[in-house]
C-alpha cells in the first residue's frame, strides 16, 4: 500500500492549489480531503467541492502503489511547516488506517478515508479547445472580474460571461456586470474558438484560475462544452461546472448617444477620489463637477463632514454635475494602465462609458447615483 518519498517544495505548491477549493467546513467529510494516487513517475493529487476539481501531477519516488484520501488543510499545514529542501516520506499504515508522514526527526500521522469514496467530476465531451496565454487570460479576468455580482439571487450574474463576438473582427470577449457597472474586455479570437457557445464561468472558478495563471505556468489549453470548462496548465488541470443560465443582453446598456468627452490622468483622479471619499465611507457617494478643463470632486455627509478637491482635465463641454459610488469608480480606474482615462457622458442620470485611452480592448459602463 502507498509508500513514497517526495520533495517538500513541489508537494507544498500542489497542496496550496487545493486550499481554497476544499472548504474547511464540509457536511460531507471526504470533501475535506485530497485524494493522493501513485503513478509511474510520481503522484496525482486531486481535490474537489463537487463543482470545481483540480488535478495535479507531482514527481515522487514511488516504492509501493496505492490511493488514499487525507485531510487537505492538515496535510498542507504539516508540509508548510517543514524546512526548505526537506524530503518527505509517506507510508500508508493499513493496521491503523493512517498515513505516516516523516521528514527528518519530525513524524506525523493523519487519519485516512478510502479512495473509492472520493467523488470525481464526470468529464464531458469538450467540442471546443483552444490555447490562450496566461497573461491574456489573466488580463480578461482582471479587467472584468471586479464587476461580477455577489448577489446569489442573481445567479446568472455570478460569473464572467465568456463568448465569441464578431463586431469589427472576431474576438474572445469577457463581460461581467452587477447591474450597477459593466466591464468588457477582449482578445483576438484564438484558433479553435470559432462557434463556441457563450458560457458563464462561476466566480469561484475565476478566482482559482486567476491564481494559477498568475504563477506563470505558461500557455493554457482551454476546453469547454455548454456545461463544463477545463483549463490545463502543464501538469495542472482545473475543471469546473458552468453557471446554467442566460446572460442578459448586455450590449443594450452600453450607451451610444453620449457626446461629452473628458480625459484625465487616471492615477491623479483616483488619488483625488480617495482623499475626498474619506467623508463618504457610509454613503459611498461622491460628486464630480465638470467644468472647462477642470474636474472638481466633492462629498458631504451630515454625520461625517465634507471634502472637496480638484484636478486639471481635458474638457470643453457644458458644465455638468454627476454622482458616483466612489468604490465602483476606483475599481475601474485601477484597470486603466495607459495613464489617461476617457469618460464619455450624456447627462447626470445616464450611464457613463469609461475607457483606457491607450487600450481599446476594454470598455466600462458605470451607472450614476444620486448624491
Amino acid at each position: 500500500m502507498l509508500k513514497l518519498t517526495i520533495e517538500r517544495a513541489p508537494l507544498l505548491k500542489a497542496l496550496k492549489h487545493t486550499q481554497s477549493i476544499v472548504e474547511r467546513r464540509q457536511t460531507i467529510p471526504i470533501l475535506s480531503n485530497v485524494l493522493i494516487e501513485t503513478g509511474t513517475d510520481g503522484i496525482v493529487i486531486r481535490a474537489t467541492d463537487n463543482e470545481i476539481e483540480i488535478v495535479e501531477k507531482v514527481p515522487a519516488a514511488v516504492e509501493d502503489v496505492g490511493a488514499l484520501t487525507v485531510p487537505a488543510h492538515k496535510l498542507c499545514d504539516i508540509i508548510s511547516r517543514l524546512p526548505d529542501g526537506a524530503q518527505v516520506s509517506m507510508v500508508a499504515q493499513e493496521e491503523t488506517n493512517q498515513l505516516q508522514i516523516v521528514s527528518g526527526r519530525a513524524k506525523f500521522a493523519l487519519s485516512i478515508l478510502p479512495a473509492d469514496g472520493f467523488p470525481t467530476m464526470v468529464q464531458e465531451n469538450m467540442p471546443f479547445t483552444f490555447h490562450v496565454s496566461g497573461s491574456d487570460l489573466l488580463g480578461l479576468i482582471n479587467k472584468t472580474g471586479f464587476a461580477v455580482s455577489t448577489e446569489e439571487t442573481r445567479y446568472n450574474l455570478n460569473g464572467i460571461y465568456l463568448h465569441e463576438k464578431n463586431a469589427d473582427q472576431p474576438a474572445l470577449t469577457a463581460v461581467a456586470t452587477d447591474g450597477h457597472r459593466l466591464a468588457s474586455a477582449k482578445i483576438a479570437l484564438p484558433e479553435g474558438a470559432k462557434g463556441m457557445p457563450g458560457v458563464i464561468i462561476p466566480r469561484k472558478t475565476i478566482g482559482e484560475i486567476s491564481k494559477l495563471a498568475a504563477e506563470g505556468n505558461g500557455g493554457i489549453a482551454l476546453s469547454l462544452s455548454a456545461s463544463q470548462i477545463r483549463f490545463q496548465l502543464g501538469d495542472i488541470v482545473l475543471a469546473s461546472r458552468l453557471i446554467d443560465g442566460t446572460y442578459p443582453e448586455y450590449e443594450k446598456v452600453i450607451p451610444v448617444a453620449n457626446d461629452k468627452i473628458i480625459e484625465a490622468d487616471a492615477a491623479v483622479l483616483a488619488g483625488v477620489i480617495e482623499r475626498v471619499s474619506v467623508v463618504s465611507e457610509k454613503s459611498r457617494g461622491i460628486k464630480l463637477s465638470l467644468k472647462p478643463n477642470l474636474i472638481q470632486v466633492s462629498a458631504a455627509a451630515a454625520d461625517e463632514g465634507s471634502a472637496e478637491d480638484e484636478m486639471d482635465a481635458v474638457y470643453t463641454g457644458d458644465e455638468l454635475d454627476i454622482g458616483f459610488n466612489y468604490r465602483y469608480l476606483l475599481d475601474i480606474l485601477s484597470q486603466i494602465k495607459g495613464g489617461t482615462v476617457r469618460l464619455v457622458m450624456n447627462d447626470s442620470v445616464s450611464p457613463v462609458i469609461l475607457k483606457d485611452s491607450q487600450d481599446e480592448s476594454a470598455l466600462y459602463v458605470l451607472m450614476p447615483m444620486r448624491v
